[in-house]
């Protein structure tokens, strides 16, 4: 199974559109996650337009209608892989401890997005953090970003993918 990753399109925006290349990936995935600031309803709407099933959770920006429908967490089984998603999870530091202790028992992954700021971490007993970093806007990131997460017989593998 494969699944596109982003968060923090904060969409629409003047002409900012998601690059070709994210809409690719996007296609081609099984399942899109998006961990929030979408910033309109509209915007999940056309994201589900482009194909694969999307699930996603609500940001700090978002719309009240937008809020109505998705939570402020979740966790998804991805064939048989768990994967938890929060749009901040709160300061770099102790960040993967803190979420190991929030999710680890629920989750294998936890996918969030607020700092723009493309990650990927893992502890020593496995669990992982995945922020995609925004493709959109990559405030101090070097560059655009999105998220890939290859699930096999409930392993995952993430890859931080340059737009």
């Amino acid at each position: 199974m494969l699944i596109a990753v982003i968060s923090d399109t904060h969409l629409p925006r003047g002409a900012r559109r998601l690059p070709e290349a994210c809409v690719e990936r996007i296609k081609a995935a099984d399942l899109l996650l998006h961990a929030g600031d979408f910033s309109t309803l509209e915007v999940l709407r056309e994201l589900e337009a482009i194909g694969p099933p999307v699930v996603g959770v609500h940001g700090n920006v978002d719309s009240a209608d937008l809020r109505r429908q998705l939570p402020e967490e979740r966790v998804v089984d991805a064939d048989g892989a768990r994967i938890a998603m929060l749009h901040d999870a709160g300061p770099r530091a102790g960040r993967l401890a803190r979420m190991r202790a929030r999710f680890g028992e629920r989750a294998d992954l936890l996918v969030f997005g607020h700092s723009h700021m493309p990650l990927h971490e893992q502890a020593g007993d496995g669990f992982q953090t995945f922020n995609p970093g925004s493709p959109t806007e990559r405030r101090r990131a070097p560059t655009h970003t999105m998220g890939l997460i290859t699930v096999g017989s409930g392993l995952l593998s993430c890859e931080l993918v340059i737009l």
